[in-house]
């Protein structure tokens, strides 16, 4: 009984420390789904690293050496705990794509306990196979996959909600030891049971071939880029926020424990059939993606994700070897996720425009199915009244044929889109009651436009109008004013500016920048001197504080939240007090909390109540700004002060409102301890 504990407590702490570290790396990062996509990739890439040290292990014929190798391993891993949670260690130092930053900051956070745990599975496997030949060592899989999807659920709904990161880091680096030990006693425990020559298979055996190593690798490949590919298209098209990164891993781990666990889950004609539909009316959904709800979208995108990797990873099980090749199946599993992971973090977003990887893989899926479908014999079964035979595979042929057509078409209108690390940001022109403007879009969500007439183009429009409680405080000081920006967009802050006034923008996206200034003049019409620094704010805040700057700001407006992946470490309690060392006496801490999915109400008033200072709602509502003749949009603003006098100023006392929900208690968000499910609408 401790050799199936301890394979499932390997996976559990597996899949518990990925969301734990991924809520750390997050929002210094941007909170795009590229975070989470080089997660991911570093997952693979140790899992990889993982099964190849259990195949060389595994293959050694001296059943002590590999019990003391390993046991060498678990000991040196333990000198890695607890695991470091200081946020401080996780600043990115410059402006750019991140990528090789978050891989070598997670391998010094947690690589050797993740190498550990990653070979766990396939070498007690190997141990399990050593000491009982007559029994099979498959379902073991299955079981290392349920308690993956047992710690995934769990994480967003048990642990983050209620315990502190430096108390989850104990609790892990705790478990961790008792697994470590039970890891040790199965090992020589196992090994001693082992016959002193390797066991005879009770049935003949085929040694696999390059063929079938090729499919392995493409199969898990697929699986692995229609995760990813999946992630990313929901939460750029839906909403940004992890709880949604769960469940399409979730999906995937299922569909490996229903695959490995028995052969009775895995019907081939109905996934076939299945995957064959839902495929192309996944590409009509991402083609049609505006015209239908979102929950919709969402079940669709998983519905697609189940039926394909169940193809996927139910031909992987069907194509299993002989126990004696164990460690070598799980190699090249784990070899194509780490390409998949590859592809999708690294490649993907320097050759595609949109992304066209879900579409790819989509089709693949099919492609692959029908492959295997083949190599199997089918098509001499492929006769007239076969249903059987016929609909499945060309279900499958027609879904691969779609999906990698829709792939090479599929073009949203734009202007100009560009694609990196932060996602995808698209220009494009549309028109209302005022005439044509330009705006800037990043997935569903509007970072501004400008109207293109010359007599229009001056004008604040979207959250940043007269109205909006940015442009209020801005305009209650006196000249000349030094801004501070979190967050550029299109720029149309800047409109605000008059001479002798100094805007300082800060900005973690260089495509943002490049397209504010190539499509946008609110940034060379400015009569202020505006300043772009590209970076993580926070860290940039901080780095100027420890060169000597403070009290340099009259208002600090930070407009990062409008999207679902928000980053959240600026409205914490140490940012608060960031911002209280770079404001000026009498400024203003102005806080854009729109929002699609979150409530952050709450959460500005803890941060007022954390720094002791007085804070009203702006509220701006598009039916009551004449007409909305301006193009201004809805808004909320927070506005933040020290000094309670500054609030009494007329033009900001006459558009202050109580809070939306007076009655809710405050918020404190900290370093350690935030959880967005306290705030999700």
């Amino acid at each position: 009984m401790l050799l199936p504990f301890t394979i499932f407590l390997s996976a559990f702490l597996l899949f518990q420390v990925q969301p734990m570290i991924g809520r750390l790396v997050l929002p210094w990062f941007g909170g795009g789904p590229a975070v989470w996509t080089n997660c991911m990739l570093f997952f693979q890439s140790v899992l990889l690293a993982g099964y190849a040290y259990a195949h060389w292990l595994g293959s050694r014929r001296n059943h002590r050496l590999q019990a003391g190798v390993h046991t060498a391993l678990l000991a040196a891993s333990i000198a890695f705990l607890p695991l470091a949670t200081n946020p401080d260690s996780w600043k990115p130092s410059a402006a750019g794509d991140p990528s090789t930053q978050i891989l070598v900051l997670l391998a010094g956070a947690i690589g050797v306990p993740y190498l550990a745990l990653s070979s766990t599975t396939p070498l007690l496997q190997r141990w399990f196979h050593a000491a009982r030949p007559d029994e099979s060592p498959w379902r073991l899989y299955a079981l290392s996959n349920a308690g993956s999807f047992l710690a995934l659920l769990s994480y967003p709904f048990v642990i983050e909600p209620f315990l502190r990161m430096q108390v989850q880091s104990w609790i892990w680096s705790a478990l961790y030891v008792v697994f470590a030990t039970l890891c040790v006693w199965v090992a020589w425990k196992a090994l001693a049971a082992a016959p002193a020559t390797a066991p005879v298979d009770s049935i003949p055996y085929l040694r696999p071939t390059w063929i079938d190593v090729l499919m392995w690798l493409a199969l898990s490949m697929c699986g692995s880029l229609l995760l990813l590919g999946t992630t990313n298209q929901i939460t750029e098209e839906i909403a940004v926020f992890p709880f949604l990164w769960v469940a399409p891993l979730a999906v995937y781990l299922l569909t490996f424990i229903l695959t490995f666990e028995s052969d009775r889950w895995y019907k081939r004609g109905m996934f076939g059939a299945l995957a064959g539909v839902f495929a192309p009316a996944t590409c009509a959904v991402v083609v049609l993606s505006v015209a239908i709800p979102v929950w919709r979208q969402l079940a669709i995108y998983l519905l697609a994700l189940f039926a394909t990797c169940m193809l996927c990873h139910g031909e992987l099980a069907r194509s299993k070897p002989a126990p004696r090749f164990l460690t070598a199946f799980y190699l090249a599993v784990s070899a194509g996720g780490a390409l998949g992971g590859i592809f999708a973090a690294l490649i993907a977003p320097r050759i595609f425009r949109e992304y066209t990887e879900f579409l790819i893989a989509l089709g693949a899926a099919c492609g692959l199915g029908f492959l295997a479908w083949i190599r199997s014999g089918a098509l001499q079964n492929w006769t007239g009244r076969n249903f059987a035979v016929r609909v499945p595979m060309m279900a499958m042929l027609f879904g691969a044929v779609t999906s990698l057509f829709a792939a090479f078409t599929n073009v949203q209108p734009s202007r100009e889109s560009l694609r990196n690390f932060y996602g995808i940001l698209r220009v494009n022109e549309a028109s209302d009651q005022n005439g044509r403007f330009r705006r800037l879009i990043h997935g569903r969500i509007q970072h501004g436009f400008q109207y293109l007439d010359a007599d229009k183009k001056s004008r604040a429009t979207t959250y940043y109008g007269p109205h909006s409680g940015a442009a209020l405080a801005i305009e209650s000081l006196p000249h000349p004013r030094r801004i501070a920006i979190v967050g550029l967009g299109a720029g149309t802050l800047a409109t605000w500016g008059r001479a002798g006034d100094q805007y300082r923008f800060y900005e973690i996206n260089p495509n943002v920048v490049t397209l504010a200034r190539k499509w946008f003049t609110y940034l060379s019409d400015s009569q202020a001197a505006v300043e772009i620094v590209l970076g993580d704010a926070r860290v940039q805040l901080e780095n100027e504080r420890k060169a000597g700057r403070s009290h340099d700001f009259d208002v600090i407006a930070v407009d990062a939240f409008t999207s679902d992946a928000i980053p959240t470490h600026l409205l914490t309690a140490e940012c608060g007090e960031l911002y209280r060392d770079r404001l000026a006496p009498g400024g203003i801490l102005a806080l854009h909390i729109s929002n699609r999915s979150l409530d952050l109400e709450p959460v500005t008033r803890g941060l007022a109540k954390h720094l002791g200072w007085q804070a009203r709602m702006v509220l701006v509502v598009p039916d009551l700004i004449e007409k909305n003749t301006n193009g201004e949009s809805g808004s909320r603003w927070v506005l933040l002060t020290e000094n309670a006098d500054t609030l009494a100023k007329a033009g900001i006392r006459n558009t202050l409102i109580g809070w939306s929900s007076p009655q809710a208690s405050a918020l404190e968000w900290t370093d350690d301890f935030l959880s967005l499910w306290q705030v999700l609408k």
